[in-house]
């Protein structure tokens, strides 16, 4: 800043390299227009900017991304929100590490040159991984094609009604699309309970996070072009 000035015209925490650290804030800043990322080093040793990126997205109910080269690879889950602060006002869409009252350890994000996410504690001398994403086949963005998911032995799997598309098992490098075995009617809706699956994605749904789940049923009764609801936010109950 300058010396006669309490204004800053420059600080590290606003422009944040591989690491967060507790105190940062990461996403959506509007009244200095900024847009706080992680970006990873491009090797271990060479500190220059990576291929990967991890950045928030300021959809309803905001999520974390990560990027291999320009395309998205992973969004975070429920986990990730158990160890970060999510703040959603009109002047900022943060995520932040909640503060340890521990004062021996410490804690960071870090997005490593190898693509992955990780969630560090610094005890003393000792560094611990206490989070790492992607883990698995399963937690890659969009693995599985439509109305399917991805299962424990990391196949794809159609959900309950659907069956895999038969015009489609024959091009390699596409996802397998699953289709309806029967179409709906909709005097007749009941819906399918699916548990364990990843929060879903808001960039493209009509969200109500004032609502819990017997109310967003109600509404999707009502409305025929509605054929799922779940819960987008898991904090204070879920809704």
């Amino acid at each position: 800043r300058y010396s006669n000035s309490n204004s800053f015209l420059w600080q590290s925490f606003d422009y944040p390299t591989d690491t967060l650290l507790p105190g940062m804030k990461l996403g959506w800043d509007r009244t200095k227009n900024l847009n706080k990322n992680l970006t990873s080093w491009a090797s271990l040793y060479a500190p220059s900017s990576g291929i990967f990126v991890f950045a928030i997205e300021n959809w309803t109910v905001s999520h974390g991304l990560l990027y291999d080269t320009g395309q998205l690879e992973y969004r975070t889950d429920h986990s990730y929100s158990n160890f970060v602060n999510i703040t959603e006002t009109e002047e900022e869409i943060s995520h932040s590490l909640n503060i340890a009252t521990n004062v021996s350890s410490i804690s960071l994000l870090q997005m490593t040159n190898i693509g992955s996410l990780r969630l560090v504690e610094l005890i003393g001398g000792d560094r611990h991984i206490l989070y790492q994403f992607p883990a698995d086949f399963c937690d890659f963005y969009n693995k599985c094609g439509d109305n399917s998911y991805c299962n424990t032995s990391s196949n794809c799997v159609c959900i309950a009604g659907f069956q895999p598309d038969g015009q489609n098992l024959g091009l390699a490098k596409s996802k397998p699309i699953c289709v309806r075995k029967s179409q709906l009617s909709c005097h007749e809706k009941e819906f399918e309970k699916i548990r364990n699956m990843k929060l879903p994605d808001t960039e493209y749904t009509i969200v109500d996070i004032k609502v819990g789940l017997e109310e967003c049923e109600k509404r999707c009764l009502k409305n025929c072009n509605c054929t799922a609801f779940a819960i987008a936010d898991m904090r204070n109950g879920g809704s």
